[in-house]
């Protein structure tokens, strides 16, 4: 048998075992960060069973290894192909880390692997496309990797979910990898989205830590309620951003208006040569020391707004650790149409309130380029009944970029 057909046998031994693995996803409901959710489940205790049989695969050369993983990784470039990378990941250990290594992050090849992926930045070239579904009944939102629903089909790639919960003082967001679990202490948790009592200013917090750096501007929410928290699991919430949204005392028509300081990134990131902080792993809470979780210990307030006045920042000498700040793009009257208008380069058809272009918000002494300034880094609007696209780009994540999506869901009769 030749070199190129043995290739060819193990890369179809693989697809025919993610294929079985699939048939099988309804055994069990629970997932882990180990697979980008929802389409691996049941099916690892099959993948277990056939390695066992399949021992000699674990122990191939690694660079034979590499080569194969490289072709399957290269051949599969959109989902639902793109599985069979993740199945190389599912093999064992040593398969594991060479996909890891092969795999790049979307920011260097503009596609999404693995639930990593939704953490790190998007690409710098184009936009990733997706569009989010919302579910009026359940108070959910669904998050998919395509153009929309018509054109993907049964194709779509759910990345994330949302449950929106109603409290007497805010209102929360809770964003899972999955669509059916958003308790705060599960392994499926990302982050949320917390408002104040108007809907007027939103804090978006993420499960992971910040980069080192960073964690100056990044504020631990260390009041958690008990009933929440389990000894092995602890809940950890970081204040990555912050959005505001103008009040209209005036009433006045037009786009509602938005400012959001991003802390997680650096201004640095859009500079000339700036890279932004791209995690290539999930953080256990477990390996860190976790402040008090007691509420009775911890007295502050749920959700502590950093100021958003631009005379305090244009106080401030500018730095390179400055937070990026985003803004409305403005929009143009059209006078036939009687409305305000942006361009959205067809990705939008139904005029809304909630549409909007995300642009950066710069300084001169910040030595941003004028390119940089003028690029759309998220843009979300509506094309249907409940159904909005999304599209974001470096250096926001999907994470990011969802969340800020979210907050234009939540009532806000005083900006409108």
């Amino acid at each position: 048998m030749s070199f190129k057909s043995k290739l060819k046998e193990i890369r179809d031994d693989i697809t025919t075992t993610f294929s079985m693995g699939k048939l099988q996803r309804n055994r069990t409901n629970r997932r882990g960060r180990a697979y980008i959710a929802p389409e691996l489940g049941g099916g690892s205790e099959l993948l277990s069973e056939l390695i066992e049989e399949q021992s000699p695969w674990a122990n191939l050369p690694p660079e034979l290894l590499q080569d194969v993983i490289k072709r399957v990784e290269g051949s599969e470039t959109s989902w639902p192909g793109r599985r069979d990378v993740v199945a190389c990941a599912s093999v064992c250990t040593s398969w594991r880390e060479i996909t890891k290594a092969v795999v790049k992050t979307p920011e260097q090849c503009g596609c999404i692997t693995f639930p990593i992926s939704l953490k790190q930045p998007g690409p710098r070239d184009a936009p990733i496309q997706c569009f989010i579904r919302r579910e009026r009944a359940t108070s959910t939102y669904h998050l998919y990797l395509g153009l929309s629903p018509a054109l993907s089909g049964d194709m779509n790639k759910l990345l994330l979910a949302a449950k929106k919960i109603r409290r007497a003082t805010s209102t929360d967001f809770r964003i899972s990898f999955v669509g059916s679990d958003f308790c705060q202490t599960s392994n499926t948790y990302a982050g949320k989205l917390r408002s104040n009592f108007l809907g007027t200013k939103f804090a978006i917090y993420d499960s992971q830590p910040p980069c080192p750096g960073l964690k100056s501007n990044c504020k631990l929410q260390q009041k958690v309620r008990s009933i929440q928290v389990s000894p092995g699991v602890p809940a950890r919430n970081f204040n990555v951003a912050t959005v505001s949204y103008e009040l209209n005392v005036l009433r006045t028509r037009g786009p509602r208006r938005m400012h959001c300081i991003v802390h997680s990134i650096p201004i640095s990131a859009i500079q000339e040569g700036g890279v932004a902080p791209t995690p290539l792993d999930f953080n256990n809470p477990g390996d860190e020391q976790s402040p008090s979780l007691s509420a009775s210990k911890v007295k502050q307030p749920l959700i502590d707004f950093i100021s958003t006045s631009r005379a305090e920042s244009s106080d401030s000498i500018c730095s390179k650790m400055d937070p990026l700040v985003l803004k409305n793009k403005a929009p143009r009257w059209h006078e036939q149409l009687q409305c305000w208008c942006l361009n959205f380069k067809g990705r939008v058809t139904v005029a809304s309130v909630k549409n909007f272009q995300l642009v950066a918000a710069v300084e001169p002494c910040q030595n941003v380029p004028v390119e940089e300034q003028e690029k759309v880094i998220l843009q979300f609007g509506k094309i249907g009944k409940d159904i909005f696209t999304m599209d974001y780009r470096y250096p926001l994540s999907a994470f990011q970029a969802f969340a800020i999506c979210l907050s234009s869901f939540d009532t806000k009769p005083a900006c409108e």
